[in-house]
């Protein structure tokens, strides 16, 4: 099916591009989104009349984009989320959530503009897309954690597994020490029976 694009669409083509796309994809994305027209000579006709001002609204828009993109570009936003103490959660991060707690933070985000390329099921900081334009995009940084503290030593560079092992060993050391004060404990009172005995002796 022959469709004549109305705005860039990313691996299709150009605004104004006629270009070849499968009948689904056409009628059940490109035509409802308005992202295009089926290539008609009608369409095309009128895509020429409304040429100049479909480009000045884009480059309008695109000028929105790149503003909001200045502002959004790198940012960390927090997700809070039950998971195991391996780390992994119980379901996954969704555009949604993305695109929720974009929007709490004041960036008016909608969760179609959101692209998570890979599923987020686990504790820590993934990276997911932002699409503001058909040719702005950005990257922002999801801060996955169990709690808003644990999520603050996340962003600080420390993983879930590294905290379990720290908190692992610090136990370890606790009871270590524990075991070194029984048995200095136990030392000294060996020291003072063989005292009292020798004490004894000389006595008797």
């Amino acid at each position: 099916m022959q469709v004549i694009l109305l705005e860039r669409v990313a691996k299709l083509g150009q605004m104004g591009d006629v270009v070849d796309v499968k009948s689904g994809y056409a009628r059940n994305y490109l035509l409802p989104q308005g992202k295009a027209l089926t290539a008609s000579k009608a369409n095309i006709d009128q895509f020429e009349v409304q040429k100049a001002q479909l480009e000045a609204n884009n480059l309008e828009s695109k000028k929105e984009a790149d503003a909001l993109a200045a502002k959004l570009g790198g940012q960390q936003f927090v997700v809070i989320r039950s998971a195991s103490d391996g780390g992994n959660l119980y379901g996954s991060v969704t555009t949604r959530d993305a695109a929720m707690v974009a929007t709490e933070e004041g960036f008016t985000l909608d969760r179609k503009q959101v692209l998570i390329r890979q599923p987020i099921k686990s504790l820590g900081l993934h990276e997911v897309e932002v699409h503001l334009h058909p040719e702005v995009m950005v990257t922002i940084e999801l801060n996955v954690a169990r709690s808003p503290e644990e999520a603050e030593l996340q962003a600080s560079g420390k993983s879930i597994q590294e905290l379990a092992a720290e908190e692992e060993a610090a136990a370890d050391f606790e009871i270590a020490e524990l075991f070194d004060d029984i048995g200095a404990a136990t030392s000294e009172d060996e020291d003072l029976a063989e005292a009292i005995e020798e004490d004894e002796a000389k006595d008797a």
